[in-house]
């Protein structure tokens, strides 16, 4: 067999990233690397303005794709929301917690509307950790519920409604919501047995899938009962139990490759390879150019070398595919 070249490899690879930039103007590195076939696109608060100047954008960002290219941003409601300028701004989920899973349903698809009517393809929300850590710093009013049912319930609800208009991403798997630490600066660890995880943590999870969420995202959190010592993200064993015992068929999403539980303790473009390895299909890559560089070539070596079969970068690039086959809207 003919040993791929680097560059044939790195195109390879490319589409598996979703990448972010710094400003309303797009960097030229960033427009480089979407003409080279990335993807996906992450907004944030420092790209968007109003309605027109975000669909600008993301119109303008569309034109210069080869192909689909999908855009994404977290609009959670409460704390976690980058649409600010002319949207209507949506409560946390804690605070929609006590309503019927009719009224979230409802409350999904109007929040999915204005996403996608901004021109994204994809929110990333909703959380589906179960709020069972009062001290945990990142989750908290993110959530729907201390009470696993609650959340399952309720995140089905609002991702059915969210998947009438965009595509939904149910995160952070196998769940967030317990640790005390921020996985954002620290590199978070829970000793639960298997069977605590099934009765709490996976309930929600099981739950988004038979409601049909498109993406699942996981979470930099280490799970002593699945991987001792490996980040879910990283982790064959949590991505199978995800494909598995979970049942999801979609689009497995890691979070950003740039937060300190994987930069500072793996290193991004190590854990892009063990992620892609253990079964992630998109890497969010959010920031800086060099770390986006330093996946694609960390990933572009692993095929060349053997580490990564070309069979497992052509499924992940599959499930793009359908993925943005049912939900990138086309400029």
């Amino acid at each position: 067999m003919t040993r791929m070249h680097a560059h044939e490899a790195e195109d390879l690879v490319r589409p598996l990233l979703w990448i972010g930039f710094d400003g309303r103007i797009p960097s030229p590195e960033a427009l480089r690397l979407i003409h080279q076939g990335v993807s996906g696109v992450i907004l944030f608060v420092r790209n968007v303005g109003t309605r027109d100047e975000t669909r600008a954008l993301i119109h303008e960002l569309k034109a210069i794709a080869p192909g689909p290219l999908l855009l994404s941003v977290d609009q959670e409601g409460g704390r976690v929301t980058r649409l600010t300028e002319g949207f209507e701004r949506f409560p946390s989920l804690r605070e929609i917690g006590g309503k019927s899973a009719v009224e979230v349903q409802t409350i999904g698809a109007r929040l999915g509307a204005q996403v996608r009517d901004a021109g994204f393809d994809i929110d990333l929300a909703p959380v589906v950790d179960v709020d069972s850590n009062p001290a945990n710093p990142v989750i908290g009013e993110r959530s729907f519920s201390r009470e696993p049912a609650v959340v399952a319930e309720l995140g089905a609800a609002m991702i059915r409604g969210l998947e009438s208009e965009v595509a939904a991403c149910a995160k952070h798997f196998p769940g967030h919501g317990d640790t005390d630490k921020d996985s954002h600066y620290d590199l978070p660890r829970l000793p639960h047995a298997i069977e605590r995880l099934r009765a709490c943590e996976l309930v929600p999870f099981k739950a988004a899938v038979h409601a049909g969420v498109s993406c699942v995202m996981t979470t930099h959190v280490v799970f002593d009962a699945l991987d001792p010592g490996v980040a879910a993200t990283m982790s064959a064993p949590a991505i199978e139990l995800l494909r598995g015992e979970v049942g999801f068929k979609g689009v497995c999403v890691s979070d950003c490759l740039e937060m300190k539980a994987i930069s500072e303790h793996f290193g991004s473009g190590v854990a892009a390879v063990r992620a892609v390895a253990a079964g992630v299909d998109a890497l969010l890559v959010c920031h800086t150019a060099e770390a986006q560089h330093e996946v694609i070539a960390h990933l572009a070596a692993a095929v060349v070398d053997g580490l990564i079969p070309e069979s497992r970068i052509h499924e992940a690039r599959a499930r793009l595919a359908t993925l943005a086959a049912r939900h990138a809207r086309s400029i």
